[in-house]
C-alpha cells in the first residue's frame, strides 16, 4: 500500500537557531574539495574497480586539482590495502596532496588501517561511527553514553598509533548517521573526541558531518551545521567538513547551504556516484561556483574526457541530462530557445563583450571543452527558423534573409517529423540544397551570355522537358535582363522582393552565396545560389525561385482541373 502516514519527522532541530546563513547571497570562495570516488564512490559500484583503475582514478583526480582524497578501507580488502601500498611504496602521492582512509572506531580495523599507511607523507585517519537515534536503539541496543565510548575509545587509540606509526597523520572523525541523531548530542561526541585529539591552528583535525540518509530539507541541515559550526571546541583549530548524499535529491543544496552556515570542506564524488541515489555530485558544485564568476579550484576544462575516463574505470554511464557534462546539457531543441539562444550568440559577436549571459546556457560550453556546432543547437521537428539558421550560419556560413529562414524551418521540421529523427547539420544543409538550390521541377539553367545594347541584354538558354529553348531578355541590368527574359517567355508575372548575397569566407577565392525572393499575388517564393562569381550566384538563385513559382502555379492548375 501507498501509505504515507507510517512516515514522519526523524530529524532533530538544533537547541538554538540563528539563520545567520540565510543572510549570506552566494559562495565566494572554494572550500576544502575531498574526493572520495576511491572508496565510498568505488564500494557503491557492482563491480568494484581493481588496483590498476584505482591507479588511473587517483590519478585523474590529481590531475583534476584534488588536494585531498580518500583513497581506500585499507581493512575491507586486499585491493584497498595494496592501493595504499602500492601509492605510498611507488611515491605515487604528490607533495601537495594528501590522502584519506576511513575506519570505524573498532579496534582491529584501526590497527589494519595504521600497518596500511605507514610512512605515508601526509595522511588522513577518518574515524567514524554511527550515533544516530534508530541505530542506537535498534542496532545496536546501546545509551548515548555507551555510543559515544565508542568514538571516545577510538579517537584514544588513533592518537596512540598515530605517535607510534612512521608517518604524518591527520585526524577526522565523523558521527555517522547524523542526520537522526539529536543535534546536541552529535555535538557532544564531536568535542568529547576533540578533547582527545587536542587540535591546534597549526595541526588542526576535522569534523566531518555527513548526511548519511538525507531525511530533511537542506535549510534543516544548514541550521544544524551551523549550531555546530558555533559550538565546536578547539574551533580555530577544527576545519568543519560536510559529506551530503542525495536520497531526497537535495545534494548539492544541502553542500551549498551548509558551506553558507559554516562548512570549510565538502566530500563527495565525480558525477554524485555513492550508496543509493549517491553522494553529492563536486563537479556540479564546483561549476555552480565558477558559473557565478568565482574560483572553484578545480579544472573541468576538458570536461567530456574526464566522463569518458570516469565511465570506463566504473562502468558506469553519465547521464544525458546530468549537470554540465551529459551530452544534451547545453542542447536546445525548442525552436523559441534556439531563436533565442542563437540571437544571444550573434550579440556577443556584434558587441564583443567577455560578460557570458546568453540565454538558456549558464556557462560557455567552450570554457568545458564543448563544442557550439555539436552540442548547443540541434534540430528535430520541434525545433524553429532560429536553430535551423544557427546551424547554417555557424557551419556553412550561409546566412539567411529572415522570412527565407522560416520557409527554410517548415522545409527542415518536415523532414524530421517525416523520417522521425534529430538531423545534423550536413543533413539540414542538404534540406536547404534540395529546396533552394538544386530545386528545378519545371526548368533548369544551361547557359546564359550578356551583351550590350541600349541596356543590359542576355541570351539564355534552359532545358526544359529534355528540350533546349533560348530565350531573350534586356533590362536595366544583369538581373533584370534575366527576370524579363523568364517573365515574357514563361507569361509569368512577379516582383523581385528580396535580394541578399554574401561571401562564404573571408578571403578573395571565397564563394558568394545569393539569395532571392520573388513575390506573386502575396506570396514569396525562395531560391538560393553558390558560385564563385556573384552574379552566377544570382542568377542561379532567380532560376530556382522562379521555378517554385511556376510549380506551385503548375500544381494549382492541376488542382483546379
Amino acid at each position: 500500500m501507498f501509505n504515507h502516514q507510517k512516515y514522519g519527522k526523524q530529524y532533530f532541530m538544533p537547541p538554538t537557531l540563528s539563520y545567520d546563513w540565510v543572510k549570506k547571497e552566494t559562495i565566494e570562495k572554494a572550500p576544502t574539495w575531498c574526493s572520495v570516488d576511491l572508496r565510498d564512490g568505488n564500494q557503491a559500484l557492482p563491480i568494484p574497480m581493481n588496483l590498476e583503475e584505482k591507479l588511473e582514478m587517483f590519478q585523474l583526480l590529481v590531475d583534476i586539482g584534488f588536494k585531498e582524497i580518500e583513497v581506500a578501507f585499507p581493512a575491507a580488502s586486499d585491493t584497498e590495502f595494496k592501493l595504499l601500498r602500492t601509492l605510498i611504496d611507488n611515491n605515487m602521492i604528490p607533495d601537495d596532496v594528501t590522502i584519506m582512509v576511513i575506519t570505524q572506531a573498532r579496534e582491529h580495523i584501526i590497527r589494519r588501517t595504521f600497518e596500511a599507511i605507514k610512512g605515508a607523507p601526509r595522511a588522513i585517519v577518518h574515524l567514524y561511527n554511527s550515533t544516530s537515534e534508530a541505530q542506537r536503539r535498534q542496532v545496536f541496543r546501546k545509551s548515548q553514553e555507551e555510543i559515544k565510548q565508542i568514538a571516545v575509545n577510538g579517537a584514544i587509540l588513533v592518537k596512540e598509533l598515530a605517535e607510534q606509526t612512521e608517518g604524518n597523520f591527520y585526524f577526522q572523525y565523523s558521527p555517522e548517521s547524523f542526520p537522526g541523531t539529536e543535534v546536541e548530542y552529535a555535538l557532544d561526541i564531536c568535542n568529547s573526541v576533540l578533547d582527545i585529539w587536542k587540535p591546534t591552528p597549526d595541526h588542526k583535525a576535522i569534523i566531518n558531518i555527513p548526511t548519511t540518509v538525507e531525511i530533511a530539507m537542506p535549510h534543516i541541515f544548514a541550521s544544524q551545521i551551523e549550531y555546530i559550526h558555533k559550538n565546536l571546541s578547539y574551533r580555530d583549530g577544527v576545519t568543519l567538513s560536510i559529506h551530503p548524499h542525495n536520497d531526497r535529491g537535495s545534494g548539492v543544496s544541502d553542500a551549498e547551504f551548509g558551506v553558507l552556515a559554516g562548512a570549510e570542506r565538502v566530500e563527495g564524488t565525480l558525477f554524485g556516484i555513492g550508496e543509493r541515489t549517491g553522494n553529492v555530485d563536486l563537479i556540479t558544485l564546483a561549476m555552480n561556483m565558477y558559473s557565478q564568476g568565482f574560483d572553484p579550484e578545480l579544472d573541468f576544462s576538458q570536461m567530456n574526457a574526464i566522463r569518458k575516463k570516469y565511465e570506463q574505470l566504473t562502468r558506469t554511464e553519465v547521464h544525458e541530462r546530468h549537470p554540465y557534462s551529459g551530452d544534451l546539457v547545453f542542447t536546445a531543441f525548442s525552436g523559441s530557445h534556439q531563436d533565442a539562444i542563437s540571437k544571444g550568440m550573434k550579440y556577443r559577436q556584434e558587441t564583443n563583450t567577455e560578460k557570458w549571459d546568453v540565454p538558456y546556457i549558464p556557462v560557455d560550453p567552450q570554457d568545458i571543452g564543448r563544442n557550439y556546432q555539436t552540442d548547443v543547437i540541434r534540430i528535430n521537428s520541434q525545433s524553429g527558423k532560429g536553430g535551423i539558421g544557427y546551424m547554417l550560419e555557424t557551419n556553412y556560413g550561409i546566412k539567411l534573409p529572415y522570412k527565407m529562414n522560416e520557409a527554410m524551418g517548415y522545409a527542415t521540421k518536415k523532414v524530421s517529423d517525416e523520417t522521425s529523427k534529430e538531423l545534423s547539420s550536413a543533413e539540414i544543409y542538404q534540406v536547404f540544397r534540395e529546396n533552394y538550390i538544386e530545386y528545378h521541377p519545371y526548368f533548369e539553367l544551361v547557359d546564359y551570355h550578356f551583351h550590350k545594347g541600349t541596356g543590359q541584354e542576355v541570351t539564355l538558354t534552359v532545358r526544359k522537358d529534355n528540350e533546349q529553348i533560348e530565350m531573350y531578355g534586356e533590362g536595366a541590368g544583369s538581373l533584370d535582363a534575366i527576370s524579363n527574359a523568364l517573365k515574357a517567355y514563361f507569361d509569368i508575372d512577379y516582383a523581385l522582393e528580396v535580394y541578399e548575397q554574401h561571401s562564404l569566407g573571408k578571403d578573395s577565392s571565397a564563394e558568394a552565396c545569393a539569395q532571392i525572393g520573388i513575390s506573386h499575388h502575396g506570396e514569396i517564393y525562395w531560391g538560393a545560389g553558390i558560385h564563385e562569381d556573384i552574379t552566377a550566384a544570382s542568377v542561379y538563385a532567380l532560376v530556382v525561385a522562379v521555378n517554385r513559382l511556376k510549380d506551385f502555379a503548375a500544381s494549382q492548375k492541376e488542382i483546379v482541373k
